[in-house]
């Protein structure tokens, strides 16, 4: 496929999360796996060709009962919903989480890993929309930190998964209990945001950045067999996909950059 330039002029097949069959590797020839790789697309090649090239211990078998379509679209969102809540904040069976962004492909995934731990959600986001979040607030309309209040009897969350930043970060920090947490993973805009830091500090809370682009090949394989049995639990649900052949890479491109659907859109490789 048509490859895309970076910033210092270098030249990268983009891609992070894939699926297939191990071709070559000892231990593994075969085997079906599925995954996204340490600097697949943004460091090195990979992973929106016809092969891919990583390392063994980077690996992680496939939920059996899930497609390979459906497999090669769970890497990025649920890592970053595990590394967030699980590895970061260390959610706990009855605390509520607020989470932004809860419409999108992380905050889906997060749901999701939230109950499955034993958390309430409530979600929030830009627009109407179906979740499985326990409660849902439309950002549009209201206060966050009012409504947050609101839905926990005037104490607040106890961990905020905020998947959008920038505007959103000070009313997440507002939103937080005495002692809560917040797991910040991304920011609209230029990433500057400002709060009050005595607030802050008069409510003795913590604030956590991820960033899974640091991820090992060998954690992240880690992290995939925590999931897998998620998934082949019934806990964990991948998201709807929409294939594209690879010949038709530029199409699947565009139809990402005009938004407006949940699906995320997954390349097939050419049938030798």
């Amino acid at each position: 496929m048509g490859r895309i330039g970076r910033c210092n002029g270098d030249r990268v097949i983009p891609g992070r999360d894939y699926a297939g069959v191990v071709v070559a590797g000892a231990g593994w020839v075969g085997k079906e796996v599925c995954g996204s790789g340490a600097g697949f697309g943004v460091t090195r090649d990979e992973t929106h060709g016809q092969y891919l090239v990583a390392d063994l211990d980077s690996l992680s078998e496939k939920p059996s009962h899930l497609s390979m379509e459906e497999a090669s679209a769970v890497g990025v969102p649920y890592l970053a919903a595990w590394s967030a809540l699980v590895t970061a904040a260390d959610v706990q069976p009855g605390e509520t989480v607020l989470i932004t962004g809860a419409l999108g492909a992380v905050g889906r995934a997060a749901t999701q890993v939230a109950h499955w731990r034993g958390a309430r959600v409530i979600g929030a986001d830009i627009a109407a929309g179906a979740s499985d979040a326990d409660a849902f607030i439309d950002t549009r309309h209201g206060e966050l930190p009012a409504e947050v209040r609101g839905l926990t009897e005037g104490r607040g969350a106890d961990l905020v998964l905020d998947a959008v930043g920038g505007p959103m970060f000070e009313p997440c920090l507002k939103s937080l209990r005495v002692g809560g947490r917040q797991v910040a993973i991304a920011s609209l805009g230029s990433g500057r945001v400002e709060f009050n830091l005595i607030d802050f500090c008069h409510g003795q809370h913590r604030l956590i950045g991820v960033d899974t682009l640091k991820l090992t090949g060998r954690r992240i394989a880690t992290m995939m067999d925590a999931l897998r049995t998620g998934f082949e639990d019934g806990q964990l649900r991948p998201p709807s996909v929409q294939a594209w052949p690879l010949s038709q890479a530029v199409e699947a491109y565009d139809a990402v950059a005009k938004g407006g659907g949940s699906n995320k859109h997954v390349l097939l490789p050419r049938q030798d």
